[in-house]
């Protein structure tokens, strides 16, 4: 079994090294027209159809299509397995000289299931249970359901693994408790309730807590046995504890069954890379959601990569800036390569023009492909997946997404995503090899944000992808839009995962909106900046614990000591905004809290337009910190100004932060590190020719190689409207 175990992983490290050196770009196709995760009848018939198609896709460019499985069409009596159509899929890929990624659906589960298991829906916080209708399925947290699902997936690999075309697996797409379903019939449905789920909660509060007596503690409860123990339904004005451990234990759970799933891959093909992607990056997401949301960090730690969907323009009255692209990508980078991880895959980027009922996005044009895939390259992605080849053929998003029209007509989009995947794979070496340069910027993500005043602070919807509109999005967004334009890498860190020899490495960790934090990261933080580190934090920093408690001094959990200031009042700024005005002459615009501050040893840094104390200044031990008494990173989101942006710039030279790159010329520049070359990505997101001039702070002479073109390149050009340069800068 040791032997066994170590060759396991050993093969697991090779996947996870880059897909045993591919860097698919690859677009779904699952034969035919069928969308997923629906199939085509008597796929052996059609196999000659399909090869036209596949033909197509092949020269086009690409050399990877990914395909899908669902559970009811291949399991459709308990142990009775029928993979047909895959293995038409992967005999024409070798027949093709293609290879295939393969998407697994469980949401779409046989009837026999519910038949065998009664006792298996899904059942909402009222009480009512779910009949699937295609989706959602049934609940994984019964017994039989998931010795099932994870025979279902082992049988799965061991018969895809005969086939030299297979390269990999998304193991779970956009993983939620339930998918894919909404139960219009229930108000404010909440999943899951059902015995199963209740039983496995209380299984990971007694690890949590240990005894009976420490959850009563923690609940204010006075339960006499673990049966009694229920998740939280309502919000109280006394405790809600209940509530975030709830949510906390749905996060932990999602992890938890993504790893079994994982395994269950591995054990049959342990070469094959195993991913898995998220509908919309916590950035855009709450804790909150009614279908029960996973947590990035703890998505990324179960798979060898985990990504993101990508739909810039999903759907009517959608069409995202490039900051909000940009944001979403270095987000989704940070958790990629978080904790030494190996990078990131884009499981679904949109291919064409969204559509949900009668909505319709705007037009997703060769441009926007080519921008979309080449800022995603210059993450380090180390996986693209064009969602899809046809348009949807059926339901509400029937007409949508295609790369190419419903009757086949290729479209100009088509070919330049067709060029992209050309060009990645004659680099294909180079990037795999690539890594993003080591920031010297943290923003501080914090999930425990969205829990203030537990149930009471539900966050409103805002988007097709479950996006949500509220200051906790505005907060992480206004940071990085302020640092955006200066080209400086900035990380997005877990505030549940941080340790002061994590955040050793920033020059500035910026802390938005956290008036709720997990009570260790007080200790950390003061680490960071007594060991030379800068740290900004906004108003009423650590005002709750995760326990929902609030704490004695604000800011809590001694971080009054950092940045020698404690609260003396605070009140909701008439109509939620107030202005800063900072030394320098800068009045920064603030949203909600008026936090006013007494110094304890600090300086004042700003004053409210009364003349309050709105910000103070410390120095602690080798370091400093910056407490501000507002939401200044919210207001920049929806109301940007030139004094604001020039404050934030100015936290960046407060703290030293070195700009190794400087691009002229109202450019986007990132780039990724192989070795001791320097891959550089310039966007120009406007329309008129721009003229670029890229200089690298450290000097030295280099070798300038374009990367698209294959010919020389220069660090002075005009860049087209709507252009893409990628330079491979080499040391002479």
């Amino acid at each position: 079994m040791k032997q066994k175990s170590v060759f396991l992983l050993v093969l697991t490290s090779l996947a996870a090294a880059g897909g045993n050196g591919v860097l698919p770009v690859s677009v779904w196709y699952g034969g035919g027209k069928a969308r997923a995760p629906m199939l085509e009848p008597e796929p052996r018939a059609r196999k000659e159809q399909w090869r036209a198609d596949i033909r197509k896709i092949r020269e086009l460019g690409f050399r990877t299509f990914r395909c899908w499985v669902d559970w009811a069409s291949a399991e459709p009596e308990p142990g009775r397995y029928d993979f047909s159509t895959l293995d038409v899929l992967l005999e024409l890929a070798e027949e093709e000289g293609m290879r295939v990624f393969v998407q697994v659906y469980m949401d779409s589960a046989p009837e026999w299931v519910g038949r065998k298991h009664p006792d298996s829906l899904f059942v909402s916080s009222n009480g009512q249970a779910v009949q699937p209708e295609s989706s959602p399925g049934y609940c994984r947290d019964h017994p039989g359901v998931r010795s099932a699902d994870n025979a279902f997936y082992r049988a799965l690999a061991r018969h895809a693994s005969r086939s030299r075309a297979l390269l990999g697996w998304d193991l779970w797409s956009e993983p939620h408790v339930i998918n894919w379903a909404n139960p219009t019939y229930i108000p404010n449905p909440e999943f899951c309730f059902c015995a199963n789920t209740k039983r496995r909660f209380r299984q990971w509060l007694r690890k949590k807590y240990g005894s009976l007596e420490a959850l009563n503690r923690a609940w204010y409860r006075r339960y006499g046995s673990w049966e009694e123990v229920e998740p939280n339904r309502l919000s109280t004005i006394l405790s809600y504890t209940d509530y975030i451990d709830w949510k906390m234990f749905i996060a932990d759970k999602l992890g938890e069954d993504l790893r079994e799933r994982y395994e269950a891959v591995k054990a049959g093909a342990p070469e094959a890379v195993a991913t898995s992607h998220a509908a919309g990056v916590g950035l855009f997401a709450s804790p909150h959601w009614w279908e029960g949301q996973s947590d990035d960090w703890t998505m990324a730690r179960q798979v060898d990569y985990y990504g993101t969907s990508f739909y810039p323009k999903h759907s009517a009255f959608v069409d995202r800036d490039p900051v909000w692209r940009g944001a979403l990508l270095d987000f989704t980078r940070s958790f990629g390569f978080g904790e030494g991880r190996r990078g990131f895959v884009i499981g679904e980027l949109q291919a064409g023009s969204g559509a949900i009922a009668l909505n319709a996005s705007p037009e997703v044009t060769a441009d926007d492909l080519r921008i979309w895939a080449w800022s995603a390259l210059a993450r380090g992605a180390k996986g693209i997946h064009f969602y899809a080849f046809y348009p949807m053929s059926t339901g509400y998003e029937a007409g949508g997404f295609g790369m190419i029209h419903l009757d086949g007509t290729v479209t100009e989009r088509a070919r330049e995503a067709g060029r992209f995947a050309q060009t990645v794979a004659r680099h294909e070496k180079l990037l795999l090899e690539a890594r993003p340069p080591r920031a010297e910027v943290a923003v501080v993500y914090n999930p425990l944000a969205h829990f203030v005043g537990g149930r009471q602070r539900q966050t409103a919807y805002g988007g097709p992808q479950g996006e949500v509109a509220g200051i906790e999005r505005d907060s992480l967004l206004g940071v990085y839009k302020a640092f955006w334009p200066e080209n400086v890498p900035v990380d997005f860190v877990h505030a549940g995962a941080l340790s002061a020899d994590a955040l050793r490495q920033y020059r500035l960790v910026y802390l938005p909106y956290p008036p709720m934090l997990p009570s260790y990261l007080g200790g950390v933080l003061r680490e960071y900046v007594r060991g030379g580190g800068h740290l900004v934090a906004e108003a009423r920093a650590g005002w709750n614990s995760e326990a929902g408690r609030a704490s004695e001094i604000i800011p809590g959990m001694g971080l009054h000591e950092v940045f020698g200031a404690r609260e003396a009042s605070v009140e909701t700024a008439p109509g939620g905004r107030t202005a800063l005005l900072f030394e320098g002459g800068f009045r920064v615009r603030a949203r909600w809290f008026r936090e006013v501050l007494e110094p304890l040893g600090g300086k004042v840094a700003a004053r409210f337009e009364d003349g309050a104390v709105a910000a103070v200044e410390s120095s602690f031990g080798k370091g400093k910190a910056l407490l501000v008494g507002s939401y200044p990173s919210a207001a920049y989101h929806s109301t940007p100004d030139e004094d604001a942006r020039r404050w934030f710039v100015s936290l960046l030279d407060w703290a030293g932060v070195k700009k190794p790159l400087l691009a002229e010329g109202g450019v986007e520049a990132r780039w990724l590190e192989a070795g001791t070359r320097r891959i550089v990505f310039v966007f120009n997101h406007g329309r008129e020719t721009r003229q670029v001039r890229l200089r690298w702070q450290d000097g030295g002479d280099w070798l300038i190689e374009d990367l698209i073109t294959g010919g020389a390149g220069q660090a002075e050009f005009p860049l087209p409207g709507k252009g893409v340069r990628v330079l491979v800068f080499a040391p002479e």
